[in-house]
């Protein structure tokens, strides 16, 4: 069954717009990537300025996802995914009018932020908008984005660049400007307004643990990683996260209207989501050094080295959208069993057998069938079907938040991996087989889902 024939009628222009708001997010991701080079030139800046456009995206991106959510679930889901969008967009009309380095940081951060709330409040309204048979199909639609945009990004990228970097966001004026149309056209206002007080103290608790945690994370030297960790510059901030982390749960727990309503984690299945989200960023962080892997065991150039993720993409793409149709026949526990074993595979292959080409690029399709049973659609399905009607944007932005924080560590596990083997192809080998190890225990907690989630 293709996406043609799941979006008819009504739905199928809120699951159009919903797409197409999550597609321009995602495709501003995939395509920063192939800029970074004229950026850099365009300001004079080094490498270790320059990921900071990753870093500031990510932290304001984190901090959005559980506020927007909570507004949405509050105050209604399209006000708030148009708020997104307008954000989204504003960051860009900054990126692309700033003379300096540092207005282009505070552009990024407005389009973090904004686009930090895209994703879960798409997964609420498809909730809202589709009957519980069809929602691991669409879900599983709504993961393939991600896929798709991994595609065009850097060809879209390799057309515009010769021009100018700039345009590489002014592309999403247009269409932030079509979404916001359509929006109002298409989405249906979900709830009417209630007033209760903000729980403010949670946001600030909350904004302060993840901003120590993404810069401690991110300053750590991954080829000295525990004396790194011990260095002054680096483990207040990982304290200053421990300390903070406790407290805005407390904090939620004794509240009438908190951001994240830690109750709902109490159950065994969200508790196994969480996990699970964490789980698959911290795997997720290892597809990052594919292309370095490539260029350490098979010799390959830079530029052509990011082609051998081309399989892992497509297959996750295809593999979402087969992945839906299994979680409205199946369940999530035998997706995220199956998942976990095939992705275990996969990473020990890329471990063991990364020396040849063909296997190279056959273990990048196994790992992406692999993902694409373990993230994105199977974790939403299990959400949606235990969240309350007035927590699902919320409990999704939760959820997403427990997978950025599993990316951003994993990264950093990674690398401190594949130092401590000396680097170069052994020290990848030692770090993708780490992962086959933990994926394989993904799929493991599986065996604690249920067989049939009961939508409420």
């Amino acid at each position: 069954m293709t996406i043609s024939h799941l979006i008819r009628g009504e739905s199928s222009k809120v699951l159009l717009v919903l797409m197409a708001g999550v597609f321009m997010a995602a495709l501003d991701t995939a395509i920063v990537g192939p800029a970074i080079p004229a950026i850099k030139a365009s300001f004079g800046i080094g490498d270790r300025s320059i990921i900071w456009i990753y870093n500031i995206y990510i932290l304001m991106y984190m901090i959005g996802m559980p506020l927007m959510a909570r507004l949405s679930d509050v105050y209604g889901r399209r006000m708030v995914y148009i708020l997104d969008i307008v954000l989204f967009a504003a960051g860009s009309v900054i990126v692309i009018l700033t003379p300096s380095f540092s207005g282009l940081l505070l552009g990024r951060a407005v389009q973090g932020f904004g686009a930090g709330g895209i994703f879960p409040v798409a997964v609420a309204f498809v909730a809202d908008a589709f009957p519980p048979e069809k929602m691991g199909r669409v879900l599983g639609a709504m993961s393939s984005i991600f896929g798709i945009a991994y595609i065009v990004g850097p060809v879209m990228g390799g057309f515009l660049l010769p021009f100018s970097w700039k345009l590489l966001f002014l592309v999403n004026l247009p269409a932030a400007a079509a979404v916001i149309v359509l929006s109002f056209k298409a989405l249906p206002g979900t709830f009417q307004p209630k007033f209760k007080p903000f729980d403010w103290r949670g946001l600030v608790v909350l904004a302060a643990a993840v901003t120590s945690l993404t810069y401690g994370v991110n300053s750590i030297d991954t080829q000295k990683f525990v004396s790194s960790l011990t260095s002054d510059a680096i483990w207040p901030f990982l304290l200053a996260f421990l300390i903070l982390a406790p407290i805005f749960w407390r904090i939620e727990k004794g509240i009438e209207n908190p951001m994240i309503r830690t109750e709902l984690f109490e159950s065994r299945q969200m508790a196994l989501a969480a996990i699970l989200a964490l789980s698959a960023g911290l795997v997720q962080s290892g597809t990052v050094f594919i292309p370095a892997m490539a260029v350490a065991s098979l010799g390959m150039k830079d530029y052509t080295a990011s082609l051998m993720m081309m399989p892992l993409v497509l297959a996750m793409v295809l593999g979402s959208n087969m992945v839906g149709r299994l979680l409205d026949s199946y369940g999530p526990r035998t997706v995220v069993i199956v998942g976990g074993v095939v992705l275990s595979a996969g990473m020990a292959c890329l471990g063991i057998l990364a020396s040849s080409p063909w296997l190279f690029l056959i273990s990048c399709l196994i790992c992406g069938i692999g993902f694409s049973g373990l993230a994105g659609a199977p974790l939403s399905y299990i959400v949606l079907s235990e969240s309350p009607a007035g927590e699902k944007a919320t409990s999704q932005g939760a959820i997403s938040l427990y997978a950025s924080t599993g990316m951003m560590i994993g990264g950093a596990l990674f690398g401190a991996v594949a130092a401590s083997r000396g680097g170069g192809v052994a020290g990848y080998q030692a770090a993708y087989l780490s992962i086959s190890i933990i994926a394989l225990a993904m799929g493991a907690m599986g065996m604690g889902l249920r067989k049939k989630e009961k939508f409420s």
